[in-house]
């Protein structure tokens, strides 16, 4: 008997299976409380921008899934690839001497599309273990250099970089009191957003104050003391903030002066979502130590990450001592189902220019979403490309929020979703990074339709009582 993949409807009844989600299965960033009575939005299927969830009901996703869904979704050509190569190797040992043809195929590959001298690649299962894997290299690095005091590392607040133990670590936003975190050698600087800056200050002032700020942390903690600086090019999940003009520049050549080593967080930005390969390089001009990445690696059709890093760190780590090794890695690193996936995604990046259609489309969306700085609760558009977000006040002229448990954000969203579009709520925020294949149809329908649901949103704040400046 051949054995058939039958769909979810087939299997239970919609509620049955809402009810199940909501009763055993513990999601990233669950809220107990409204989670209990909501439950989750449960997705079916998915084709291009759009995902229809178990009643049939169909959505623009402006979120592209998590950051990830680059090329869209349900490409044929990505199921052969990934079934093709399930049939012909599943797996494989990574460990030490083992290896496989895709891993081997995709290091080269991202060597090649790599800025400077970055020519090695480790394997990850994410961007958090890729971050582990930063920090892991890090270390290893410096203790080879015979400087075993540089353990200590540098982050940003807001700044969100994973949540396993030592992402979550050096991640500044979200602390929450109930988890742990690593502290001893972690230290954090300003998040560079001028929207939030002291009042009166222009972004040059900003730019200098923030520089300043992390040469003093740096000489503070002591230079022979401190390892890594870890940055995203544009920050994500912290807000969409795209760093004061010439920060990024001047951060890396701080790095180079205090011989600390640059961490590039291009979980987010990497492979497309600005319109080029890697941010650092090709938006700001800048060649990082270290850059971790994944999400749009497989435009998310599997899990895979990578912590890429220079020829300059592997030829430390790899001369000198004979009986050296680095003791470090996954049993999933290099999976050859998943780097056949990236392999595939890749390709159609670049076989379809969907990077110029990032710069293009993207630079429309930037200018329409512009348009609802007219609507009295829009306090701040901002970011680039297919990388945006609306921040929204109380007050535009002193930059008030709403209270915290209004949780604005998430009413937009809520209207939003009514009228068929999700957008991603965090408090004060409502976040945007479509997949690249949108059109300027598709921008057109978000951003109308994101009107609808800040309109919506007054409404609901009137009823509240909740006041805000018109």
């Amino acid at each position: 008997m051949t054995a058939t993949l039958a769909l979810p409807a087939a299997a239970a009844t919609a509620q049955a299976l809402w009810d199940a989600d909501r009763r055993h299965h513990l999601h990233p960033w669950q809220h107990f409380d409204s989670f209990r009575t909501e439950g989750a939005l449960l997705i079916e299927s998915g084709e291009g921008c759009h995902i229809t969830d178990v009643h049939g009901r169909r959505y623009f996703d402006a979120v592209g899934g998590l950051w990830c869904t680059n090329i869209g979704l349900g490409r044929r050509e990505m199921a052969d690839t990934i079934a093709e190569q399930v049939s012909r190797l599943a797996y494989s040992n990574p460990f030490v001497d083992m290896g496989n043809l895709r891993a081997a195929e995709l290091s080269r590959r991202l060597a090649e599309l790599a800025p400077g001298d970055i020519d090695h690649v480790m394997f990850t299962c994410g961007g958090g273990t890729a971050i582990d894997s930063a920090v892991r290299l890090a270390h290893f690095y410096q203790r080879c250099r015979g400087l075993p005091k540089k353990r200590h590392f540098i982050a940003r607040m807001q700044g969100f970089h994973g949540s396993t133990y030592m992402s979550a670590s050096l991640t500044g936003k979200d602390r929450i009191a109930e988890h742990e975190y690593l502290e001893d050698n972690v230290h954090f600087v300003s998040c560079p957003n001028h929207y939030r800056a002291p009042e009166g200050m222009t972004e040059e002032q900003f730019c200098d104050f923030l520089v300043a700020e992390l040469e003093a942390k740096i000489q503070s903690i002591g230079p022979d003391r401190v390892s890594a600086f870890f940055a995203e090019p544009v920050m994500g999940a912290g807000g969409v903030i795209v760093p004061p003009q010439g920060y990024n520049q001047r951060t890396h050549a701080l790095c180079r002066k205090y011989d600390v080593l640059y961490v590039a967080d291009e979980v987010v930005t990497a492979f497309g979502r600005l319109g080029h390969w890697f941010a650092s390089h090709g938006e700001f001009g800048i060649v990082p130590d270290i850059i971790t990445c994944a999400k749009g690696l497989t435009s998310g059709y599997l899990p895979l990450g990578a912590c890429l890093f220079s020829d300059a760190i592997y030829r430390v780590i790899s001369e000198g001592d004979p009986d050296r090794f680095f003791g470090h890695g996954y049993t999933y690193s290099g999976h050859p189902v998943c780097c056949a996936a990236s392999l595939k995604a890749l390709e159609i990046v670049e076989r379809e220019n969907l990077m110029g259609n990032v710069r293009d489309v993207g630079s429309y969306f930037e200018q329409r979403l512009h348009e609802l700085a007219d609507l009295p609760i829009v306090g701040n558009v901002r970011g680039r490309k297919l990388m945006m977000c609306v921040e929204f006040v109380a007050d535009r002229r002193s930059k008030q929020t709403l209270p915290d448990v209004v949780n604005i954000g998430k009413i937009v969203s809520n209207r939003c979703e009514k009228l068929g579009l999700i957008v991603r709520s965090i408090v004060h925020l409502n976040i945007m990074s479509p997949a690249f294949v949108l059109t300027r149809d598709d921008v057109d329908f978000v951003v109308d339709t994101l009107r609808q649901g800040i309109v919506g949103a007054m409404a609901d704040l009137d009823a509240m009582g909740v006041s805000y400046r018109r």
